[in-house]
């Protein structure tokens, strides 16, 4: 017999951390015998989710200029003919699968630009006889830096209809209140999972001194003009990588390649970016979510270089708290250049590797597992 039924929405905008994440959760619910279908609104990467999963991708959107507003893969804005034709793509989908159980991911925490869907769907669930229980899937880290009002809707919209919200993270490195501040008045809803990293990875027999990775590429434009000129700076016996990104563009990227020495490789994307972390004297990366668990799972030296651009404080918070462990260094995005990035690079490869944590790092797993015990209670 099949376990609950479960639709699990993702919309990825910028990078591709959300995108990742999701995957590696709905590959451990479908590992933990839920019937699980994951519908996806961004645009195609390679490698997400994986194979074996269900999967609807609706009409892709990206973020728009100024992250304000949606766009078309091909930068054209969206019109009401276009938005209403998605509505009605997720509404049938929900209609067709008739789940036991709904995940939104971000929402309502984040993705206030997929209301003109969301909203729609919460309306759909309550109004079915056999209603579903409603999750929502979100990091351990919110966006500090909201409007007036946001954080009172986004607590109203949990109270009215959600009975679970997932945070994705281990209470000693990460409380929800403390960047979510009405998180007290949900608490009975919420639930800690771990963070959500990939498994143990197979160590690489390829080794680097710095490896470089720029997440998904949209958002690593200066990181990766400032590796280019760091590494013609390093010494000839150094071995460097970086990773652009599958979504930094490719002038920038043609652009990487004319000014990379020979020392340098330089790849789009590396599938297996965790293993390859196994053999890395030294990360140097952006701190988002998935980046950040691959490098605790490897251990390696960390320098962080959060992405900060347009008020955004959810990268820098997660630096401070790894640098105030041990477990990494920061060189802030105002800092960076060239020669900083070079010097901190070396001041960071003569220190010894950072001690080994303890965070809990099983959050796909313990995903499924709280997901169960909620949905045994809930149909009771």
């Amino acid at each position: 017999m099949s376990g609950p039924r479960v639709l699990f929405y993702v919309q990825h905008l910028l990078g591709i951390g959300h995108l990742a994440r999701a995957s590696r959760i709905a590959s451990a619910l479908q590992a933990a015998g839920f019937d699980l279908t994951l519908v996806t609104g961004g645009t195609a990467v390679d490698g997400f989710p994986a194979p074996d999963i269900r999967h609807f991708a609706l009409a892709p959107v990206i973020a728009s200029e100024g992250f304000s507003g949606l766009a078309q893969p091909d930068g054209t804005p969206v019109d009401d003919a276009f938005l209403a034709r998605r509505r009605e793509q997720l509404l049938a989908i929900f209609a067709e699968l008739h789940p036991d159980i709904v995940i939104t991911e971000a929402f309502p925490f984040g993705r206030r630009q997929m209301r003109f869907e969301l909203l729609p769907l919460l309306d759909a669930i309550e109004a079915r006889a056999d209603r579903p229980m409603l999750s929502a899937s979100i990091r351990d880290i919110m966006q500090e830096r909201v409007k007036p009002g946001r954080n009172e809707e986004t607590a109203e919209l949990v109270r009215e209809h959600f009975d679970l919200v997932l945070v994705h993270g281990d209470e000693r490195f990460a409380k929800l209140e403390e960047t979510f501040p009405l998180a007290g008045s949900i608490a009975d809803r919420i639930e800690y999972t771990g963070l959500v990293a990939g498994p143990p990875p197979e160590p690489t027999t390829e080794r680097f001194d710095v490896l470089v990775s720029a997440g998904g590429g949209a958002a690593g434009r200066a990181l990766v003009e400032a590796t280019a000129g760091a590494a013609r700076s390093a010494s000839r016996s150094q071995q460097w990588a970086l990773i652009t990104g599958p979504n930094l563009p490719q002038a920038d990227f043609d652009a990487a390649l004319r000014n990379a020495p020979a020392h340098l490789s330089i790849y789009r994307f590396r599938r297996d970016f965790s293993s390859l972390l196994t053999g890395a004297e030294l990360s140097v990366s952006q701190a988002g979510y998935n980046t950040v668990c691959d490098i605790l799972r490897a251990g390696c030296r960390s320098l962080l270089v959060p992405f900060a651009a347009g008020g955004e404080t959810e990268q820098t918070s997660r630096a401070e708290r790894l640098a105030a462990m041990g477990l990494a260094s920061v060189l802030t995005e105002a800092e960076l250049t060239a020669d900083s990035l070079s010097s901190a690079i070396q001041n960071e490869l003569s220190k010894p590797r950072p001690p080994s944590n303890a965070l809990d790092l099983d959050g796909a797993k313990k995903t499924a597992d709280a997901l169960r015990k909620r949905w045994t209670t809930f149909r009771k």
